[in-house]
């Protein structure tokens, strides 16, 4: 009898560390389950003017090497830590020098500085093949590299490009479906107007020119619907070079000029010089005192969304007096 209940007991015991050792190992079973996951975050692959590079998460530290590319990041949320500076300004431009404090100047478009570019660490240089070809491979040697085509006309595709490249393309979707609602809402206040034809000039130390449809404010122009005189409504960049022999092709039903100057006063005294002459006097669009002074960072040099916007809001103030 005593025999049978210390085998009892024994088997008892063995019952107890058997139930002891199973639930110690759903509880490590469950806290190991239970353990936060890691997520790596996702790499993605750019096309672009110089190829395709392959960007890993989110970049949080942008450098962008032209002034419309810098609206771009700020219209998409993104202040980049370096970026080139305005072509004027000192050293951003007015309308967005606020949103760039604290923001590294890593040169000129046309000379960027590779070397301040480095010390920043970026992790994506955004930049444009049309002024940096030369530099890709050492920019790229620095971090991810995207390049856009060109600088002319239409500063939405490569708005598109910059907006995947930052991993942002809803929030870029959502900035040009505003422009695009706000053209249309405007394009049906101006009405008739858009049948005036639309003439453009740009003044320049040492030179004018006239400005054809594949300009950034001929591009708006035409989102508007506006007409364009003849010798202007060419899918091109500019008429540069211009005589005076010239300024009969200047004629149109409104006229704005805008004036490049870098502060030595050569682009407004050649302005001055034109509009004083007599062939401009006799323009018809000059006696109907149709003729408009706009801002050339606006209309033409900023060249990015927010520029885009603001010139909607000069085409309110003089088309519909708002």
């Amino acid at each position: 009898m005593k025999a049978i209940k210390m085998i009892f007991s024994i088997f008892s015991l063995m019952a107890i560390f058997l139930l002891a050792a199973c639930g110690g190992t759903d509880e490590k079973t469950t806290e190991k389950s239970e353990a936060p996951k890691t997520t790596e975050e996702k790499s993605y692959t750019v096309e672009h003017a110089m190829g395709s590079t392959t960007i890993k998460g989110t970049p949080k530290r942008v450098v962008i090497l032209t002034n419309e590319g810098t609206e771009a990041l700020l219209a998409l949320g993104v202040k980049p830590v370096g970026a080139v500076q305005s072509f004027t300004g000192n050293p951003w431009y007015k309308h967005i020098a606020d949103k760039m404090k604290g923001v590294k100047v890593v040169g000129l478009e046309s000379e960027v500085n590779v070397e301040a570019i480095a010390a920043l660490k970026p992790d994506l240089i955004i930049g444009n093949k049309m002024r940096q070809e030369k530099i890709y491979d050492q920019l790229s040697a620095i971090a991810p590299t995207v390049f856009a085509e060109t600088l002319r006309g239409d500063w939405k595709e490569n708005f598109r490009l910059y907006a995947k490249a930052l991993n942002k393309e809803e929030k870029g979707n959502e900035v040009i479906q505003n422009y695009d609602s706000r053209v249309a809402s405007l394009k049906k206040e101006l009405g008739d107007k858009t049948q005036m034809k639309v003439s453009m000039v740009r003044f320049m130390a040492g030179e004018v020119r006239i400005y054809h449809k594949d300009t950034f404010s001929g591009v708006i122009l035409n989102d508007l619907g506006f007409a364009r005189p003849d010798s202007q409504n060419v899918d091109d960049f500019a008429e540069r070079n211009v005589t005076k022999e010239r300024i009969p092709a200047m004629d149109g039903d409104i006229l704005f000029y805008f004036t490049y100057d870098t502060g030595d006063g050569k682009g407004s005294e050649l302005e001055k010089e034109w509009i004083a002459d007599p062939l401009f006097k006799n323009l018809e669009v000059a006696k109907k005192g149709e003729v408009h002074k706009v801002s050339d960072t606006i209309w033409n040099t900023a060249g990015g969304v927010l520029a885009a916007n603001l010139m909607l809001d000069d085409m309110e103030k003089i088309f519909l007096k708002k």
